[in-house]
């Protein structure tokens, strides 16, 4: 089902029917000059590609975005004060809210870092939340927080640009949300926690999937790009090696990295993209890591189940925005309902990312699914289960003809001295009709999403 049009989406089609069909063309040129890839690693081979796009926009109201924006505002204060408090005193989970060893078989909590804080007590200082849109009540859904290392920022701003050159009426006519303030709000976030020294953007390289944004966002922010050998730690601080052999300090670092990278002397030995040391830097409070290490026990898919309890139990509030309706097999009486209902449940392992580890009742055979179940009875703390969410198509321009495809949304909220919600997104597509995996990392494409007001 299409998203209902709207007088916005008819003010576009308007303007649209009127331009040359040739500029499709010319858009596709312009996109491949910057060079948008996402690289994926298949079958042991890495194979690097142009990400798909799609040149027709989605589009949400201002007045549906407000909505959007104070929700997930909510929600990333609340993640973050949970955080906080899971590596400090851990009142949520002594108080029973979340069970203790719920979070112990996290496979993202580092009980190493039990006792530290970082600078201005803020972890989650860039948040990718993925939502989508419901088409039975209309209202929009949280699938899933990503508070670790988030991508796709950088995809909608450079389609922006590329449809501000190719296609100015729509901007001229349409009052349409800008967005170039994002890698802005990044570096405001970086300076407010910053320990003393420059901004740097660590990547692993260009062989990483999302190098690209590394690169884009670095230039935007005006930090400094940097990988591992270019970083060496002294005296527990974090600096930087310059062309000349100069040592700069470092005071805050994006790390573009998994936390089982970043320090072979603290994590992984067998990493080459991590800088020995910096783990040591980060503890003695000498640098800021954005994201801060240990977040990803919040990406867990198990730990999303407790978030709205996280926003009563911090905040005193009510979720604006609810989570899609989840079941834990890790309690008895939702087990029985999995089990009841499984043909028509979506069956997701916590541990994974991606589109990954995600298994659909209703594809899977009778055998299939007991097999399934024997599985989740065995390993009940590593599923979940939720309803299958119908969300709405999009209308994305494929091999020259508009059909409808699934499309989910990625949010980007910042956090540093506030919560900064941007005013875009990643608009994610699947490829394949009636396909719900719309995951870059799947083989999925983008489009620019427009906040607009008539």
């Amino acid at each position: 089902m299409l998203e209902k049009e709207t007088e916005l989406h008819k003010k576009f089609w308007e303007i649209y029917s009127k331009q040359d069909i040739k500029k499709i063309k010319e858009f596709q040129t312009y996109m491949d000059k910057f060079a948008v890839n996402f690289n994926l690693y298949k079958d042991g081979n890495f194979i690097e590609r142009s990400l798909p796009f799609d040149v027709i926009p989605r589009i949400i109201s201002k007045q549906e975005f407000n909505k959007i924006e104070k929700g997930l505002q909510q929600r990333v204060h609340a993640l973050n004060l949970f955080l906080e408090d899971l590596y400090s005193d851990a009142k949520i989970v002594k108080e029973g809210i979340i069970p203790q060893e719920f979070v112990e078989q996290a496979s993202g909590y580092l009980k190493e870092f039990k006792g530290f804080s970082p600078s201005k007590k803020i972890r989650t200082h860039i948040n990718g939340i993925d939502l989508v849109k419901d088409t039975v009540n209309d209202e929009w859904v949280i699938l899933e927080d990503n508070l670790r290392v988030p991508s796709g920022s950088s995809y909608p701003l450079s389609i922006r640009d590329t449809y501000r050159t190719i296609y100015p009426d729509f901007f001229e006519q349409l009052k349409i949300e800008p967005i170039k303030e994002y890698p802005s709000f990044i570096a405001n976030a970086m300076d407010y926690v910053n320990c003393g020294g420059i901004n740097v953007v660590l990547t692993p390289g260009r062989f990483n999937s999302a190098y690209y944004e590394h690169s884009y966002l670095a230039e935007k922010m005006n930090a400094q790009l940097v990988r591992s050998h270019e970083l060496v730690v002294k005296d527990k601080k974090l600096y930087f090696k310059n062309y000349n052999g100069k040592l700069i300090r470092v005071g805050s670092v994006y790390r573009r990295l998994d936390d089982d990278f970043i320090d072979p002397t603290f994590f992984n030995p067998q990493s080459l993209i991590g800088v020995p040391g910096i783990v040591e830097a980060y503890l003695a409070g000498n640098v800021a890591l954005m994201n801060a290490i240990g977040n990803g026990v919040a990406d867990d898919k198990g730990i999303y189940y407790f978030v709205p309890k996280m926003i009563q139990y911090y905040l005193g509030e009510e979720p604006i925005l609810k989570n899609a309706p989840t079941y834990l097999p890790y309690f008895t009486k939702d087990k029985e309902y999995i089990f009841n209902n499984i043909e028509k449940l979506v069956i997701k392992d916590v541990a994974e990312a991606g589109g990954y580890g995600v298994l659909f009742g209703h594809t899977m055979t009778k055998i299939q699914l007991d097999d399934l179940k024997k599985i989740i009875e065995a390993e009940p703390r590593r599923f979940i289960a939720q309803e299958l969410i119908e969300f709405y198509d999009e209308q994305c321009y494929l091999n020259q003809e508009l059909v409808a495809r699934k499309a989910d949304f990625r949010a980007y909220v910042v956090m540093g001295e506030d919560i900064k919600v941007w005013q875009c997104g990643l608009t994610r597509y699947a490829l394949e009709e009636g396909n719900y995996l719309v995951n870059s990392s799947q083989g999925g494409g983008f489009k620019d999403t427009w906040i607009m007001e008539l």
